[in-house]
């Protein structure tokens, strides 16, 4: 007899349907083999799909598997986000009760994932990254203007210069000059093969500072990975937070940035990254959206 398991799919970083980052959750993932999970990934076609599985500890609330259309990953934002959002929708159905803070098992640690409500519907997630921030390689402007098909004038070096940042899923993360610059941007797949795997990633997140601090515009690649361009990318936009902040003098402080993405792919996304520190080091670094599901059936 052929098992039938449920899926939902959802829209994370926006409020309405068919923008932000489609994701989908398979929500009975229990007995199926790796191979088919990936399988599975590659049949949906987005960018990130989940499957959840019984946690191994109790008072966790579900080991989550994430899968690109290539590969197994460790961590990632959007995924964390929309697969909160679907089994608190799927728990108020059924009339279970469910903690305000979720906690899922993935390959980078525990992410918990605190719910998000407007009045008594639930509209989003925030989750706390799994790693504290790494600083790894540094490219050359140069390097990472092939990436993007830019000229090395267009990579701004101010305040960093290119490099593999991560707190759970590394990325090259490059300032650029404009938003001009920005929008003319658009992946290189030879350079990234050329330059990326020798520094640990596959993908590149661009970003540009708003004339508002507390607001950047970004974009990621990731043609190695199936990905041409993501519409959000929270786990990016949580390391580079996570860097920003620990560049700024304050010690002790709360902060926030508003990260705008997907807009020139049609697909208008909006992270909010939040990030803590004490004592000048980042303490942790949060990243929240809403969701919106579209999609159910069975596979």
């Amino acid at each position: 007899m052929t098992t039938k398991r449920r899926f939902i799919t959802v829209d994370v970083f926006t409020d309405r349907r068919f923008g932000g980052n489609p994701l989908a959750v398979i929500l009975d993932a229990a007995g199926l083999a790796t191979d088919q999970m990936q399988l599975i990934a590659r049949e949906f076609r987005y960018s990130e799909t989940t499957f959840v599985l019984p946690p191994r500890e109790p008072t966790h609330t579900a080991q989550v598997r994430i899968f690109t259309g290539t590969k197994e990953v460790p961590f990632a934002g959007h995924p964390n986000i929309g697969t909160a959002l679907v089994l608190a929708r799927a728990a108020e159905a059924d009339g279970a009760p469910l903690p305000e803070q979720l906690v899922f098992e993935e390959i980078a640690g525990l992410v918990p994932v605190r719910l998000l409500r407007d009045g008594a519907r639930i509209t989003g997630a925030e989750l706390t990254a799994p790693e504290a921030l790494s600083v790894g390689v540094g490219i050359r402007r140069d390097e990472a203007a092939a990436c993007l098909c830019l000229e090395p004038g267009d990579i701004e070096t101010v305040h960093h210069e290119p490099q593999v940042l991560s707190v759970g899923l590394p990325f090259l993360v490059a300032e650029l000059r404009s938003r001009e610059v920005l929008a003319r941007a658009q992946p290189d797949a030879a350079a990234h093969r050329r330059l990326l795997p020798p520094i640990g990633t596959d993908a590149v997140y661009g970003y540009v500072r708003d004339a508002d601090p507390a607001r950047l515009h970004a974009r990621m690649f990731s043609p190695l990975d199936a990905c041409p361009e993501d519409p959000a990318t929270g786990s990016a936009a949580g390391a580079t937070v996570a860097r920003l902040a620990a560049l700024l003098p304050e010690r002790d402080a709360a902060l926030s940035w508003h990260i705008h993405q997907g807009v020139d792919m049609g697909r208008a996304s909006r992270i909010v990254g939040r990030v803590v520190k004490r004592g000048g080091r980042v303490e942790s670094v949060h990243v929240a959206g809403n969701a919106v599901q579209v999609m159910s059936g069975l596979l």
